[in-house]
C-alpha cells in the first residue's frame, strides 16, 4: 500500500510540474511591446527569454483590448507577459518585479520645444498617437488635439511632413531611432527628456496556478543577469542600457557587448529611479552619486569613462563604425 501511495504521489507531482511548464498567457496587440509571432514584440520576447532560462515555455493569445481584462481575470489563461497594475488585478494575480517601463516622451522636428512637463501644457497642439493603443484617461482627456496614426512609422511620417506638431512615443522606440538612425535623429528630430506618461510593466500569473509564487520568484531572479549578459540589449534592439545591475541602488551604463566602443551619448533607462526594482539601497548616496555614469564593461564596473581600459574603446574614424554586435534585424521601417 505504501508503494502504491508513493507511486500516486509521484504521478501527481509529475502532473503538477507539467502544468507549470507551459503557461497559457494572454495579451493585446500593442507593438512594439506585444504582438503576434514574427512581429515587433519586445515585452513578450523578454518574458519568454526569462521563462526559458527556468525551463518554462509559454504561448500568448492576442485578444482585443476590450476583452483583455476579462480574459486575464478569468480561468482560460494562466496570466500575461505584459500587464499594468490595478487593485482588481492584484486580487487575482501575482505580479513580478517590473521588468520594463513604458515611458512616453515628446518627439518633435529639429528646433521644436519639447520641454513640456505635462500633456496639459500642450493644449491645442496636434500630437500623433498610434490607433488602438491603451494610453489611459490621463492621456485621452489631457487637452491636446490627438491625430490617430496606423503605426510608429506612420506617426513619424506625419511629424516629418508637418501635419502634426509632435509624436508621443515610447522611450524604447526613441532609443532605437537614436541607435539605428543616428544621423537622422541628430539632424531631423528633437527628443523630449521628461516622460509625460509612465507605467511599469509586469509579468503576471493567476494565483490559482500551481506553483505560481515559485514561477514569479524564479522569473525575478533572471532579470539582472539578462541585463549583464546583453539579452535585454539584443531583444530591445538597443546599444546601451542604464540600470542597477548589482543591486546597490546605483545605476550602471551597460553596453550591448564587450566589443570596443565609444562613450554613449544616450542610453536607454530600463526604469525610472522611483520604480527601479532594487531592494538594496546604499547607506549614503548623494544625488550626484546616483546619477553619475558608472560603466559595466568586460565584467567590471568603472567609475568614469576615462578609467575604462583603452582596449575596450575605439578611436579616430573607427569610432563611427556600427557596433558589430548590434542586432541586424529590422524592427521599424522609418522613411526619412
Amino acid at each position: 500500500m505504501r508503494a502504491v501511495l508513493l507511486l500516486l504521489f509521484a504521478s501527481t507531482s509529475i502532473v503538477l510540474t507539467a502544468q507549470t511548464q507551459t503557461l497559457r498567457l494572454v495579451s493585446t496587440a500593442w507593438p512594439p511591446f506585444t504582438n503576434q509571432s514574427g512581429q515587433a514584440r519586445f515585452a513578450l520576447d523578454l518574458v519568454e527569454a526569462a521563462l526559458g532560462r527556468i525551463g518554462i515555455t509559454s504561448t500568448t493569445a492576442i485578444v482585443d483590448a476590450s476583452q483583455f481584462t476579462t480574459a486575464l481575470l478569468g480561468s482560460a489563461f494562466d496570466g500575461s507577459a505584459a500587464a499594468w497594475k490595478d487593485p482588481e488585478r492584484e486580487a487575482a494575480l501575482l505580479f513580478s518585479q517590473p521588468y520594463l517601463e513604458n515611458r512616453l516622451v515628446l518627439v518633435g522636428r529639429t528646433g521644436a520645444d519639447v520641454s513640456a512637463k505635462s500633456l496639459a501644457a500642450l493644449k491645442g497642439k496636434r500630437i500623433a498617437l498610434v490607433e488602438g493603443y491603451s494610453y489611459g484617461d490621463g492621456v485621452d482627456n489631457a487637452g491636446p488635439v490627438y491625430v490617430r496614426a496606423r503605426s510608429e512609422e506612420d506617426s513619424m511620417a506625419r511629424l516629418l511632413a508637418g501635419s502634426v506638431d509632435y509624436v508621443l512615443m515610447d522611450e524604447v522606440v526613441v532609443q532605437y531611432i537614436a541607435d539605428h538612425h543616428a544621423l537622422e535623429a541628430k539632424t531631423k528630430l528633437q527628443f523630449g527628456t521628461t516622460p509625460l506618461v509612465t507605467r511599469p510593466l509586469y509579468f503576471v500569473v493567476r494565483r490559482s496556478v500551481p506553483g505560481a509564487q515559485a514561477i514569479i520568484d524564479r522569473f525575478n531572479a533572471q532579470l539582472r543577469g539578462m541585463i549583464s549578459d546583453h539579452t535585454y540589449h539584443r531583444l530591445l534592439h538597443v546599444d546601451w542600457i542604464r540600470a542597477d545591475v548589482d543591486g546597490d541602488g546605483l545605476f550602471e551604463y551597460v553596453p550591448g557587448s564587450d566589443a570596443p566602443r565609444t562613450e554613449p551619448q544616450r542610453a536607454y533607462s530600463l526604469f525610472s529611479p522611483t520604480t527601479e526594482p532594487s531592494t538594496i539601497k546604499p547607506s549614503i548616496t548623494t544625488q550626484a552619486e546616483s546619477t553619475k555614469p558608472r560603466f559595466l564593461v568586460g565584467g567590471n564596473i568603472y567609475q568614469e569613462w576615462a578609467t575604462v581600459p583603452d582596449h575596450f574603446k575605439l578611436t579616430g574614424s573607427d569610432q563611427y563604425m556600427p557596433n558589430p554586435a548590434r542586432s541586424t534585424g529590422t524592427v521599424f521601417r522609418f522613411v526619412w
